[in-house]
């Protein structure tokens, strides 16, 4: 059974960063397209950030300049490096990975940014 697995959310100043990763076990299918994407209460979920298998990396306009994905492929992970963080970026955070022909969403890790 594929299970993705997210870490390291939690309570960060504005100004501050915070790591995500999200690792993928129990598939030794390839894993293509890697993606984090976020949803703030109210609000529908929104793409973050995506990484393609080539390493080619694409961004929402509102994280370019403060966010950085990075994937290892031989770890089948996915990390989210956010740097300085915002108020707007409190969400809870989703990974989301291609692998073989399925798609699957981890569990979602929270993100709080406040003084």
């Amino acid at each position: 059974q594929v299970r993705l697995v997210e870490s390291g959310g939690g309570l960060a100043q504005p100004g501050g960063s915070l790591r995500l990763s999200c690792a993928a076990s129990g598939s030794s299918f390839s894993i293509s397209y890697m993606g984090w994407y976020r949803q703030a209460p109210g609000k529908q979920r929104e793409l973050v950030a995506t990484i393609t298998g080539g390493g080619s990396a694409n961004y929402a306009d509102s994280v370019k300049g403060r966010f950085t994905i990075s994937r290892d492929n031989a770890k089948k992970t996915v990390d989210l490096q956010m740097n300085s963080l915002k108020v707007e970026d409190t969400a809870v955070y989703y990974c989301k990975m291609n692998i073989g022909t399925m798609v699957y969403w981890g569990q979602g890790t929270q993100v709080t940014v406040s003084s």
